[in-house]
């Protein structure tokens, strides 16, 4: 496997976790979902350590995170609004009754 493939292999299952530790610590605290860019931040480290044949180009910390950003972004996002939703047991309400959820519902 290419090892640039494989570093980002890595980093959508952290960024995954971070979502999903995030979900779950915001339903319980006020600001849970500043773990998961806790993680983004160490993510760099984590990846130079766990790819050992990663090009010299991306042993910089600074490109790493530039490079994952947006990666990081919709998976967290993405992530921790659905361990959210499922933690809290959301229930959505229909304020208006010509919406396709109120018809459903009645």
């Amino acid at each position: 496997m290419n090892p640039e493939n494989k570093m980002m292999l890595i980093a959508y299952g952290i960024f995954t976790l971070a979502g999903i530790v995030s979900g779950i610590l915001s339903a319980y605290a006020p600001l849970g979902w500043i773990v998961g860019w806790a993680v983004y931040i160490i993510s760099p480290k984590i990846l130079i350590n766990a790819v050992k044949d990663i090009p010299e180009e991306l042993k910089n910390e600074r490109v790493l995170l530039k490079k994952t950003f947006w990666s990081f972004f919709f998976f967290w996002l993405y992530f921790t609004g659905m361990t959210y939703t499922v933690v809290t047991n959301f229930q959505p309400v229909a304020y208006y009754n010509g919406t396709i959820y109120y018809n459903m519902t009645r």
